[in-house]
């Protein structure tokens, strides 16, 4: 299987959310975390997000609509 590249997010567990999230609607996902050593990895260091080609498209889709929910939640960070 094929797979391509869906996003980049900082922080492992930014992508382990956008994981579940995914998996939740039947999409394969692989994550690759870059790290600063062979034994060392940061909590905001890059995470790149893979998905098979097939799911490409609907995979951004459903990223979309979560990244809109989350913009819509509101709190601090605007202004409440």
């Amino acid at each position: 299987m094929q797979y391509a590249l869906l996003t980049e997010v900082l922080g492992r567990w930014k992508a382990d959310i956008i994981e579940s999230f995914l998996i939740a609607q039947e999409i394969d996902v692989v994550l690759i975390q870059e790290t600063v050593s062979d034994l060392f990895t940061t909590s905001f260091s890059p995470v790149k997000i893979f998905v098979p080609k097939a799911s490409l498209q609907r995979a951004r889709n459903l990223l979309k609509k979560f990244d809109d929910a989350q913009d819509n939640t509101g709190g601090p960070e605007d202004g409440e």
